[in-house]
């Protein structure tokens, strides 16, 4: 499993509505974290492998999606291959 960040920068409040709107377009997801940081937001995302990262990050009908859930253009950083995970709980507010 391949693990990438998405930096959207904005008022945080906002683009949080906008990642719900978002998500549930993709209600497959196996893990995605949204984090709330100063001036923004940081979504978490994972793909089952590295080649599928590249290829959904830049996927024309992905970032039409983003805009029609009113994300801004993200700053995507790839962070590499999962090796271990370890969780309990599922936290929404």
């Amino acid at each position: 499993m391949y693990f990438s960040a998405y930096h959207f920068d904005g008022e945080p409040a906002g683009l949080v509505a906008s990642y719900r709107t978002l998500m549930s377009r993709f209600p497959d997801i196996d893990l995605n974290l949204c984090v709330e940081r100063e001036g923004g937001v940081t979504v978490y995302d994972t793909c089952p492998s590295e080649a599928d990262f590249l290829a959904f990050s830049v996927d024309p009908g992905f970032r039409a999606a983003l805009a029609e859930a009113g994300l801004p253009e993200p700053r995507v950083e790839p962070l590499g291959e999962i090796r271990a995970i370890t969780g309990r709980q599922t936290v929404s507010r």
